[in-house]
């Protein structure tokens, strides 16, 4: 095999494995930085062997025994308790195919979304364990210095090891207050997926089938994973050929990925809980063959059920838009209005982009570019920002 076909190869094991075989190295030697470490040195021996050698039947298997090896040459070297070497050299190698409930990925999602842990940690060690951001990456997410977020993923490892917290999926008493996180961090994964890095919402969404596999009768695990699933169905369709948003209602809804939209209709269950009732929200959407044929009042109806069980400004905002598509851009135009007047989401760009949009309709193009204008100074993305310029010059064209 040539050689640019083995680098290609490790590249696609890196993002299929990497995960996979840290989460085994954690569970073996019980020592995050160790277990990173030596996870790295494999995948870089790869890039050396693998040109020569040929791509191994089994890769992961492969790094698996690699990163073990490196791990074991270093504890032998190192001054380490003999019983900790003891129990490496007498593992059980894993069988490599990461299916069933015992998986060390879940288990390692779940030590890093301890209740013990503060939840801006859960998210960092999680962004940085499971999905293998930068440190940077994730300091740049969170507008939080590169310094500042390392020492807090440092302090998040070292507390786990410290605490003695368990590195296992936990048991059924303790499952509710640990899972409410977990589909938290899972959930912000995808959005920062959705937002432009299209291999985290891949992430995330391959996440939430094995948390769907391991407890399925869980409904907020599968109604998380439906929400996924219907927002990435439209991931091909959300931008045009030059990088702009395109709006919902101008999708080509052709380009929609039938069939996990068809997945995510097995998921939902109909339960009035939060994934599930903003599952049930998306689906509305799917199911319309065109625009005009949502069903905006079921829509509102539904968003009005999960601001009673999930009170949230975003919330409002989207039952906002919902009624004015049901009963008109006025009455959604008021309910914007009172949520500004709460400051609640100052900051948040889609509130002005919304308010702008509403006056559009209304013919009010003068306010409109003005909303419009608030709007593009707060868009977190370059994709938003080309929109609501085309809009911004459109409503002065109007005025």
């Amino acid at each position: 095999m040539g050689e640019v076909t083995a680098r290609d190869a490790v590249v696609a094991a890196y993002h299929d494995e990497r995960l996979r075989v840290l989460a085994t190295l954690i569970r073996l030697t019980g020592d995050w930085q160790l277990a990173e470490e030596c996870v790295q040195d494999a995948f870089e021996t790869a890039l050396v062997r693998w040109p020569d050698e040929g791509v191994p039947r089994r890769p992961g298997a492969w790094l698996t025994t690699t990163a073990r090896n490196r791990a074991l040459d270093r504890l032998r070297r190192g001054s380490v308790e003999a019983a900790k070497l003891k129990e490496m050299e007498a593992a059980a190698m894993p069988a490599g195919d990461g299916e069933g409930p015992d998986d060390d990925r879940l288990r390692l999602i779940f030590t890093c979304c301890h209740p013990a842990l503060p939840f801006e940690a859960r998210v960092a060690l999680t962004l940085r364990t499971v999905a293998g951001l930068t440190t940077e990456d994730i300091a740049q997410a969170f507008l939080t210095p590169v310094a500042t977020m390392g020492q807090r993923i440092v302090r998040a490892k070292r507390k786990i090891q410290e605490a003695g917290i368990p590195y296992r999926v936990p048991p059924p008493d303790l499952l509710p207050e640990r899972l409410a996180g977990v589909l938290a961090v899972i959930y912000l994964l995808f959005n920062a997926g959705y937002g432009g890095r299209g291999e985290l919402a891949d992430e995330a969404i391959r996440l939430g089938r094995l948390l769907e596999r391991l407890m399925p009768t869980e409904t907020e695990v599968r109604g998380l994973l439906a929400l996924m699933l219907l927002h990435h169905s439209r991931a091909a369709a959300r931008t045009d050929e030059t990088g702009t948003l395109v709006p919902l209602e101008r999708q080509d809804r052709t380009r929609w990925r039938h069939e996990l939209i068809d997945e995510a209709g097995r998921l939902l269950t109909g339960t009035a809980t939060p994934y599930q009732l903003q599952a049930a929200i998306a689906a509305c959407h799917a199911d319309a063959a065109t625009p005009g044929e949502t069903d905006w009042g079921r829509i509102a109806g539904l968003y009005e059920r999960l601001a009673a069980v999930a009170p949230s400004p975003f919330v409002q905002l989207n039952r906002a838009v919902a009624v004015a598509m049901a009963e008109g851009p006025p009455a959604g135009l008021a309910l914007v209005d009172a949520l500004e007047s709460t400051g609640a989401l100052a900051g948040y760009h889609l509130l002005p982009a919304t308010r702008a949009d509403l006056l559009r309709r209304l013919g009010r193009h003068g306010e409109a570019a003005v909303s419009y204008e608030r709007a593009l100074a707060l868009a977190p993305t370059e994709a938003e920002r080309r929109y609501l310029r085309r809009r911004l010059d459109e409503a002065r064209a109007g005025s």
